[in-house]
């Protein structure tokens, strides 16, 4: 009875348009006051709110959210565009490759798929058309480009998962980093298939050393970032936490001093915009947190891992259903707001089939980050289509090749646990 309650309130509230955060919370206190079999007083659900934030890693999620909000104003994605093209930009497509590349060197900044999908798509999409490159496709490489914000570290969702877990972020990054390398390979395999296949144009510029020397030293404090939050971890001489509010000092020096891109003065919306992103996410994590502590109080938790233990399903069995599970829900929810619901239901059951909890963080980290591209969510989708004017649907249909191919390494992670910690061993 509790069970449907709790999970009818919340199905309710968000059809009728309520936000998630309140949703999850509004949820927990209608059950709270309308079950017989739950005698908590109300105001379990205030300390179980303030309890959700009391861990010094969420503090990473909003100075990451910071540091690339600074980096994007600051000059980085025009750096990036022009090394990347130095590298890639002479071969058939080749300007397609740079946004690959040049989302992938993003995706180490932002930890966001639909900034990366802005800040790399304003600087390519309008000069890739005027090149000759299909509209669509290019739109849909964008959306699917986009995706490496997430995967490869630092990552938000990432940082988000090991807070309800336990695991090591400096691990899930180390995951995210050899995959989402492997995404962006694959990418590149699909885009040269397809430019052939399409005829798209070819670059008649040579690439030579000294463009390839001069961009890359132009791109040098940019690149300084990554290696700054991963270096940091990995030597053991920073916390994730530690070393996220030094990557927010870097991106100032950066911004203010290096590139001069921004001014004093332009900081204050920086702030303000940084705020509200990190707000809204440390909400919906508070709210989730009391809402899964009624899910576990009132013994759902216990009853669905014991019935899918009776299953006898093997690691094997429920990781594709989970992947299933999360690719629908990644449909018509955000990716943090479905992590924060799912994980501490399904981490358990998990857990309790001997699944690597790196392992089953990154069969979360990129089914949510499918969400970003599948409507009616779609938050890349919409942000390709703030770029490049296009409808959802041309995007949708534009996108598809390197959409397959994206969905091809998501079915390798979840069939192959090795594929996540390859390089953990």
């Amino acid at each position: 009875m509790t069970g449907i309650i709790l999970f009818g309130a919340f199905a309710v509230l968000l059809v009728i348009g309520v936000p998630i955060a309140l949703s999850l919370g509004a949820a927990t206190m209608i059950t709270i006051l309308a079950s017989p079999d739950i005698t908590v007083s109300i105001s379990v659900i205030a300390q179980r709110i303030f309890g959700g934030l009391e861990s010094t890693s969420i503090m990473a999620i909003a100075f990451f959210v910071l540091a690339g909000n600074i980096m994007t104003k600051g000059g980085i994605s025009r750096r990036l565009v022009g090394f990347a093209n130095s590298i890639v930009g002479g071969v058939r497509g080749g300007m397609a490759h740079t946004l690959i590349l040049a989302c992938a060197f993003f995706a180490a900044l932002s930890g966001s798929a639909p900034a990366t999908v802005i800040a790399i798509g304003s600087m390519l999409y309008d000069d890739m058309v005027d090149l000759g490159y299909p509209p669509e496709r290019t739109a849909g490489l964008l959306v699917v480009s986009g995706g490496l914000g997430p995967i490869i570290p630092p990552s938000i969702i990432m940082v988000v998962y090991a807070t309800l877990t336990g695991a090591s972020v400096g691990d899930m990054f180390k995951s995210g980093m050899f995959i989402g390398f492997t995404i962006m390979a694959t990418l590149m395999i699909v885009v040269l298939v397809v430019a052939k296949k399409e005829n798209w144009p070819k670059s008649s510029q040579k690439l030579n050393f000294k463009d390839f020397f001069s961009n890359f030293i132009n791109a040098i404090p940019a690149l300084m970032l990554p290696i700054i939050i991963l270096g940091g971890i990995y030597s053991g001489v920073l916390t994730p936490t530690e070393s996220a509010a030094i990557s927010v000092v870097w991106s100032l020096i950066v911004a203010l001093f290096i590139y001069k891109e921004v001014r004093p003065k332009e900081l204050i919306p920086i702030f303000l915009n940084s705020a509200k992103s990190s707000a809204m996410i440390l909400f919906i994590i508070a709210t989730s947190t009391a809402f899964s502590w009624l899910f576990s109080y009132a013994g759902i938790s216990k009853q669905l891992v014991d019935a899918i233990v009776a299953m006898n399903l093997s690691p094997f069995m429920f990781s594709i259903i989970v992947a299933i599970v999360l690719l629908i829900f990644g449909t018509f929810l955000e990716g943090i707001a479905t992590a924060v619901l799912m994980v501490p239901i399904l981490w358990p059951i998990a857990q309790s089939l001997g699944i690597n909890v790196i392992h089953f963080g990154m069969i979360v980290s990129i089914s949510n980050v499918i969400g970003t591209m599948t409507p009616p969510v779609a938050v890349n989708i919409f942000s390709a289509a703030s770029v490049s004017k296009l409808k959802m649907g041309e995007i949708s249909k534009g996108q598809l090749p390197f959409f397959i191919g994206y969905i091809f390494i998501f079915l390798v992670v979840v069939l192959v646990p090795t594929v996540s910690t390859f390089l953990l061993n």
